[in-house]
């Protein structure tokens, strides 16, 4: 699971989770009059509370997380899982609502909670905020651009190392050694420097240098990250996508296809990166 997938969208889910397990230890009831040393039930003590509210938000709210940092979703009955934990986050807060409401539930069938001086616990208010504000994140991720936005930073790429020093760093971060693509510098170039205008081209792109276009429109590999996860498809253009790719990682783009780019992920699949706006050139 790479975490540098996750949206803020998913940080506002997590901590709305926090926040509700932190309510299902306090008390779900409150009682008019009753002493300082009453004990009453908290979530974990009441079935419907416990499984409608508390475990439904907590396992969708892990649905909808684990589904953004999964490098591509399984899908369930058609459904990905982040669909799923949605519906289970919005199911949550419904069912706080109505606890809400009737916080004794069938109990009170001699007459109204608030005839018996109950009313809904601290426990139960907190677990409304939590669902409401859980199913809210989770639906608007998709709707919302802000909330769309990574987590976490992309790094940014490495200093080029001095040349003939040993490269650090491993594959998907630029200065990694790479298989070459193309040719190798002409003798007698400086390194670093502008090829001339017909020259072979480096095959290996060095980060933080400008990535020029070989004579003739001649591609150039290059490292990119991408701002939000996309997918990335096969390049026979079959519909269905191969791998998904994660903001936070530099992938090397190796041939332009049209308006995209030929990508290749860590484990070496290749694929067709249809959408390349804010992409991050390393």
């Amino acid at each position: 699971m790479n975490i540098r997938s996750l949206t803020r969208g998913d940080g506002v889910v997590i901590g709305a989770a926090v926040l509700l397990f932190i309510a299902s230890f306090l008390d779900i009831y409150s009682v008019d009059g009753a002493p300082d040393s009453a004990e009453l039930p908290n979530s974990w003590e009441s079935g419907p509370v416990l499984m409608g509210v508390v475990l439904a938000g907590i396992i969708g709210a892990a649905l909808v997380v684990v589904s953004h940092g999964l490098p591509q979703v399984p899908k369930v009955a058609g459904l990905d899982l982040g669909q799923f934990g949605t519906a289970f986050t919005v199911f949550a807060a419904w069912a706080a609502l109505g606890n809400i409401f009737d916080p004794l539930g069938g109990t009170d069938n001699v007459g109204s909670a608030s005839d018996n001086g109950v009313s809904a616990g601290t426990g139960l208010i907190l677990a409304l905020i939590a669902t409401l504000v859980m199913a809210g994140a989770a639906v608007a991720t998709a709707l919302v651009p802000a909330l769309r936005a990574p987590l976490l930073p992309a790094p940014k790429p490495a200093a080029p190392q001095p040349y003939g020093a040993q490269p650090q760093g491993g594959y998907g971060y630029p200065g990694a050694q790479q298989p070459q693509y193309g040719g190798q510098p002409q003798p007698g170039q400086p390194y670093g420097a502008q090829p001339q205008a017909g020259a072979p081209q480096p095959g290996q792109p060095q980060p933080g240098q400008p990535q020029p276009q070989a004579a003739g429109g001649d591609f150039s590999p290059f490292w990119f990250a991408v701002p939000v996860p996309r997918p990335l498809f096969a390049e026979d253009g079959s519909p269905t996508p191969i791998a998904e790719l994660a903001p936070g990682t530099w992938y090397l783009a190796v041939e332009q296809r049209g308006p995209g780019l030929v990508a290749q992920t860590q484990d070496g699949r290749r694929g067709v990166l249809q959408d390349t706006s804010g992409i991050q050139r390393g």
